[in-house]
């Protein structure tokens, strides 16, 4: 059974345990369950409290079922859908007696949802506890009654702002916001639990159903006057388009349904909600987004292959060499999870600027209310710096991230080896250069490792672990096990250069740049990208990332690869001119209050080919060159499947999700048709680089696809 229902001292238990899986699910057969179990209690007069409660360690309801959700192919199935779990959590709000909802753990979309319904929603103190609604990042909205209770709740401003961000809070914010009622110890719950009700039945604690927290100020203006919430929803919408560029209708649909309903009655509200929730749930954005959720849990949850029998070593103690920009944000990382952290570079100077990146990354955390600022400074304290090797003997693991250069990276793998304990992984942090060599220079290649952390670190959801041929199964299953720890996500990759996500990244922005070269303006180019949905145009990005980056690991990749890793010219001269991008000022923009075009490029690209610029050509270019590089690494076995790639890509530079994915796109275009327009690249532009692979060749020969190999 999914749930049972239990009376203990005239106060009804309905406990969630779903048969045969680790988390509680809103199904259709759940709902109809609780549906039943409603109308008995309802019917129950010994029955004076009703607690709403999960037997699931640190899961409370972790949504409705989203596989349910997928199959919904007409707008009038998704509005039934939506109706019925409303009419479920109606009864819940409409029984005479308290309702409590007792989450210890995550309380997700429908789970979220249902705790609404309840007249008292109360927490423990449990680290794992997430309460939120993520629907808009499946490209839907909240059917459960989301859109209309929780603005009601919490006032429309929190609301509103949890339902666009799609992101679950803590207990600690939803305490502040008036989502909990109260916080408990895990220890002793159920007496908690039970004094709670008892003084509610006895008069103690009272509430009204809908009473957000007192505001001041603006706070109050804006929450409670109608011109107030006309700025807020006008506000909201302004920054959707901003941040969304019009590609994701999910948060807009949102805005407008809470902006419909929330004047109007319940039977009303909620029908506006499950009408938008239907017209939603069957569109192909919502369906790719689906698809990039199930991909993401995938990863999340990614094992070693033959390895279940291997147990993780514990790394609870980390070294961090190279306190620069990677370094310090790897050590705010390792320290915000409970870890050790000894940093280490050649001065002091050197140092605190490490511990500056690190204690700047709290500092937000704390403006922001997400971590208190004694918590914060717990959590720094955990890291400690140091000029030589003191304490690395005791290390789990250390993180190289010292300079970009194979010589420097060989002389320091060589000095860890020396100083660190047996069992201690050696892992590196560089973004092109090749693991294995830096293994050969240890007494134990087998401990070695790559783990390529994306800027910045405390944000990018991605790392790529790089496996060489020496790597022990031990020491991935133990990195692999660290970073699910810090909350990341992670690709397996084989050794080779660039790995996947830089070296199809890096291709990209060449590309861009040969492009410009050719007579195209720099700022189109951009919005050529943009308008596909990349988060920022390749010139835009390069600045960002850093001129002598970029050149660095194009000049590694051409090394490795040959002529169509080659940098453009264009590439060569500004940072040759000293233009390194945001770091310095100046790219191919100039960095002040706002970006503009950098005048002085075009004088560094003297005389261009001239060739009429084609915006559709210019995307073909863009994304095609990618789509070729992609399948060159599944042809080198650097990966073992496409949905590495897109999982890479997707959450290592923000390749638009609602896409699906690189290949999942290139699948959706037609493996033929992409072939076809690469040879016409070839061809037109006299370019090697644009050379169908032979694995694209052979898909296409096979009628086969990406996702069908």
């Amino acid at each position: 059974m999914p749930l049972m229902f239990r009376l203990q001292n005239n106060i009804g238990f309905i406990e969630f345990d779903q048969d045969d899986s680790k988390v509680n699910l809103l199904t259709s057969d759940v709902i109809k369950e609780l549906d039943k179990a409603l109308d008995n209690v309802k019917n129950n007069t010994l029955v004076h409290a009703l607690v709403f409660i999960s037997k699931k360690k640190d899961v409370f309801i972790a949504g409705a079922d989203i596989k349910e959700i997928e199959k919904i192919v007409e707008p009038k199935d998704g509005m039934a859908k939506a109706k019925a779990g409303q009419d479920v959590l109606n009864k819940i709000e409409d029984l005479k007696i308290p309702t409590i909802a007792v989450v210890d753990g995550v309380a997700l979309g429908g789970g979220c949802e249902l705790t609404l319904a309840c007249l008292y929603r109360v927490s423990t103190f449990n680290d794992k506890v997430r309460i939120g609604l993520p629907e808009v990042n499946l490209g839907f909205v909240p059917g459960f009654g989301g859109t209309y209770r929780l603005p009601r709740i919490v006032g429309l401003s929190e609301g509103l702002k949890m339902i666009l961000a799609g992101k679950p809070i803590d207990s600690n914010k939803a305490l502040r916001i008036g989502l909990f009622d109260q916080l408990f110890p895990q220890n002793g719950l159920a007496t908690h639990v039970h004094k709670f009700v008892s003084e509610i039945l006895a008069g103690n604690i009272k509430k009204k159903r809908y009473s957000p927290k007192k505001k001041k100020g603006l706070e109050k203006f804006l929450d409670e006057s109608r011109l107030g919430n006309r700025l807020v929803f006008y506000k909201s919408r302004q920054s959707v388009i901003s941040a969304t560029k019009g590609f994701y209708p999910a948060p807009l649909k949102a805005i407008d349904v809470v902006q419909k309903n929330f004047y109007t009655n319940r039977e009303e509200g909620l029908e506006i909600e499950a009408r938008g929730f239907g017209e939603l749930a069957i569109t192909a954005i919502s369906k790719n987004l689906v698809h990039v959720f199930y991909l993401s849990e995938e990863y999340k949850k990614l094992k070693v292959e033959g390895a279940d029998n291997v147990a993780p070593s514990a790394i609870d103690k980390c070294g961090v060499l190279g306190a620069g920009i990677m370094g310090g944000g790897i050590a705010q990382l390792l320290s915000s999870k409970g870890i050790w952290c000894r940093l280490k570079d050649i001065s002091y100077d050197a140092i605190g600027k490490g511990y500056q990146a690190a204690a700047k990354i709290y500092k937000q955390a704390v403006d922001k209310r997400i971590l208190s600022k004694a918590v914060a400074q717990e959590k720094m304290a955990h890291i400690s710096g140091t000029l030589d090797y003191s304490g690395f003997g005791n290390l789990d693991m250390v993180i190289e991230a010292v300079v970009e250069n194979m010589d420097v990276k060989r002389k320091v793998f060589k000095e860890l080896s020396d100083v660190v304990g047996q069992k201690t992984i050696l892992a590196t942090n560089t973004s092109a250069l090749s693991v294995t060599e830096m293994a050969k220079a240890t007494k134990d290649p087998s401990k070695v490792i790559g783990f390529h952390f994306f800027n910045p670190v405390h944000r990018m959801p991605l790392v790529e672990i790089i496996t060489t041929p020496m790597t022990s199964t031990e020491t991935l299953v133990a990195s692999l096990n660290l970073v699910k720890r810090l909350g990341k996500t992670a690709i397996v990759v084989k050794d080779s250069c660039g790995f996947v996500v830089n070296r199809i990244l890096l291709g990209y922005i060449n590309e861009a740049g040969r492009i410009l070269e050719e007579g195209a303006d720099m700022q189109t180019v951009d919005k050529v990208a943009t308008d596909f949905g990349m988060p920022m145009g390749p010139f835009t990005l390069s600045d960002e990332v850093g001129l002598d980056v970029g050149i660095k690991v194009l000049h590694i990749l051409e090394q490795a690869f040959g002529d169509r890793f080659k940098p453009t010219v264009i590439f060569d001269s500004i940072y040759k001119k000293g233009f390194l991008g945001k770091k310095s000022g100046k790219g191919f923009y100039i960095h002040q209050k706002k970006r503009v075009p950098n005048p002085e490029v075009q004088g560094l690209l003297g005389k261009t080919a001239g060739r009429s610029f084609n915006r559709e050509e210019c995307e073909e270019r863009l994304i095609l060159i990618m789509v070729n590089e992609a399948a060159r690494c599944l042809e080198d076995g650097i990966v073992n499947h496409a949905s590495a790639i897109d999982v890479g890509m997707i959450f290592g530079i923000g390749f638009p999700a609602f896409r699906e994915g690189l290949l999942k796109y290139a699948d959706d275009l037609g493996v033929e048709n992409i072939v076809v327009k690469l040879e016409k690249l070839e061809s037109t532009l006299k370019a090697e680089r644009f050379k169908p692979c032979r694995y694209l060749v052979d898909l296409k020969n096979q009628k086969n696809k990406f996702y069908q190999r």
